[in-house]
């Protein structure tokens, strides 16, 4: 299992993050959520994953850092779930959406919850 977080992986490109806003779907796991679109990168990487933690609830960045560490710790040791259970493509976006200050064990219990949901709604079969 690879547990690293590498370059290609960060989703960087304006083009990107503005199509996960105007075309993508979005699961939730309060106080977490992720959107998400298929994306069509060059890229060997599955997947493309930011974060972002609200100005709007942690006023100093030192805090929007500190959540920000957490978040991507979170994806760091189980992305696994992902890459493992899906086949496409994806471009995701990691919100932390709350003004309380969830310890590292509860938004990694939370992180579990909402990739599992995420799993599930991308392995089941659209209707048409």
């Amino acid at each position: 299992m690879d547990f690293s977080y590498p370059k290609n992986e960060k989703l960087k490109l304006r083009k990107s993050i503005d199509l996960l806003f105007s075309e993508g779907k979005s699961v939730s796991k309060y106080p977490l959520r992720l959107v998400f679109a298929e994306n069509h990168f060059q890229d060997e990487a599955p997947i493309k994953f930011g974060v972002s933690v609200s100005k709007k609830y942690f006023k100093h960045a030192v805090d929007r850092n500190y959540f920000k560490r957490v978040l991507r710790e979170c994806y760091r040791l189980n992305k696994h779930l992902l890459t493992d259970n899906i086949q496409k493509r994806y471009s995701i976006m990691f919100f932390y959406q709350t003004k309380e200050r969830l310890t590292y064990q509860e938004i990694n219990d939370k992180t579990i919850q909402l990739f599992d949901k995420f799993i599930a709604l991308e392995n089941t079969p659209f209707e048409q």
